[in-house]
């Protein structure tokens, strides 16, 4: 009798145990439910599409970017889905997320080579690189270009070079141009503020291949001066003459006013001295 109400016990417990659990899985499986309806359910692409154009112009580019997302999952094909990829790019870049927009250029230029639009692509690839505002905060502190992190010049310089190569009658070739010829100079200073670097601390084996990079990569940059008179300096004190002779007549060749060739200041210290 004993053994019987133990079983009848054991079997009620197990099927209560099932019923709790069936309980537990269905309201752990409402809880991941939205508590409203999407507000957006039900609109058309061209709603979408418009909705979020107005908010990206307003200014509020998460919004925008969720709606221009939203469009794309809902209708991958047409005209309305392809330009909201390149939309969405656009308000990364205005909301300061350079990576982020950066790959949706990316992803656009990958999906669609031969797209109307895909110099714009291109071209706000370079300008989300090139972050020519720097911020607030690089406006505060006045940073130099020439003194960051290369890498991002570099990316940006080749993003316009595309275009440029590519769609040399694009609207937008000029202003690529422009932006290359100040990247340009901006790497090639920082070639030499690298070669300073050095030349403070004496390596002057590391200055004198810096400030020859420039002679090698940036021949026409305004900053070729500078790195010519750091290579006659850093040759000078590794008493490579034959180097350091060749390189001063190449300067005074190409730059016979120089204010580096005349090896001192005013008050009669070595130039780069003043560093």
């Amino acid at each position: 009798m004993l053994k019987q109400h133990f079983s009848g016990s054991t079997t009620f417990k197990r099927a209560w145990g099932s019923v709790l659990l069936t309980v537990a899985l269905t309201l752990g499986g409402c809880s991941g439910l939205p508590e409203l309806q999407d507000e957006t359910s039900g609109w058309s692409a061209q709603k979408l599409y418009a909705e979020a154009k107005d908010n990206l112009n307003d200014g509020n580019y998460e919004r925008a970017v969720k709606l221009f997302e939203t469009l794309e999952s809902r209708y991958p094909f047409g005209r309305y889905a392809q330009q909201a990829q390149l939309e969405v790019a656009y308000a990364y870049y205005k909301d300061n997320e350079p990576i982020s927009a950066i790959a949706a250029c990316d992803r656009f230029i990958k999906l669609h080579p031969n797209h109307p639009n895909v110099d714009y692509a291109y071209y706000l690839k370079g300008l989300a690189n090139f972050n020519d505002d720097l911020g607030l905060l690089g406006n505060l502190i006045e940073q130099d270009m020439s003194e960051r992190d290369p890498q991002a010049a570099r990316d940006a310089f080749l993003a316009f070079k595309e275009l440029i190569t590519r769609f040399p009658d694009s609207k937008y070739a000029e202003d690529s141009r422009a932006r290359m010829n100040y990247l340009l100079n901006a790497l090639a200073s920082n070639e030499v503020h690298v070669a300073k670097y050095y030349m403070k601390r004496e390596a002057w084996v590391a200055s004198a291949n810096r400030a020859r990079e420039v002679l090698k990569n940036y021949p026409d940059a305004p900053a070729l001066e500078e790195a010519l008179a750091i290579m006659v300096v850093s040759y000078d004190k590794l008493h490579l003459t034959d180097l350091r002779d060749d390189t001063l007549r190449v300067m005074n060749l190409n730059f016979p006013n120089s204010k580096y060739a005349k090896g001192v200041d005013l008050e009669g210290r070595p130039w780069y001295s003043l560093w």
